[in-house]
């Protein structure tokens, strides 16, 4: 018996974090998929409005651990996962602030794959924050979005050698390419959470 118990607010809390990712990610997905250029402000708009509810989400969660004695899991580890989980979300909002600041007429098809695939992570990520609290087989839905990062990793890098293949001016081209690097490094940051959450798993065990 646990004479004091521990603080599990934290479980809800960074679900609740997750669940903003997967809004983040779908609304760059769409945005990727219906491209209507005339409408880009609104819909970068509403990514940043995203962006900002997670940095608030983040700041409450760490407020939290400096006021919580007993935690669920180890203190750095809260820390961790919580700016992990923020850093998707900041390239998420990266990437399509670059399709607006760099007038992006036509993304490539290769970066709406790149913004499927994220949203994929995104939606296991949650999966598996979901099951924190639960002792539930997380472990499987970070090997699922590892291996999403390793896809996206290939999707990248073909897609960056066909540009320059592709006869593009030299300015297209390092827009273009830039906004691949950074759809690749939210792909990379949903991995770094995915080996958070491993961490605490088996630190657990």
């Amino acid at each position: 018996m646990r004479l004091i118990p521990r603080e599990t607010k934290f479980f809800d809390m960074f679900l609740e974090i997750a669940t903003n990712v997967v809004e983040g990610a779908q609304a760059l997905n769409d945005l990727l998929h219906s491209y209507d250029y005339e409408q880009m402000p609104a819909a970068v708009q509403k990514i940043k409005e995203i962006e900002s509810r997670g940095d608030e989400m983040t700041h409450r969660i760490l407020i939290k651990l400096n006021q919580t004695f007993i935690t669920p899991f180890d203190r750095e580890d809260i820390h961790l996962l919580a700016s992990s989980l923020d850093d998707v979300l900041d390239f998420v909002y990266s990437a399509s602030d670059r399709l607006y600041t760099y007038k992006i007429k036509e993304p490539s098809a290769s970066a709406k794959v790149l913004t499927t695939i994220i949203l994929k992570q995104a939606q296991e990520l949650k999966k598996a924050v979901g099951l924190l609290s639960k002792d539930g087989q997380l472990l499987e839905h970070c090997v699922e979005v590892n291996r999403l990062e390793n896809e996206a990793d290939q999707v990248s890098r073909e897609a960056i050698g066909r540009l320059f293949d592709g006869g593009y001016d030299p300015i297209t081209l390092i827009k273009l390419k830039e906004l691949l690097e950074i759809l690749e490094e939210a792909s990379d940051k949903a991995e770094d959470v995915a080996n958070v959450l491993e961490t605490v798993v088996l630190k657990s065990a």
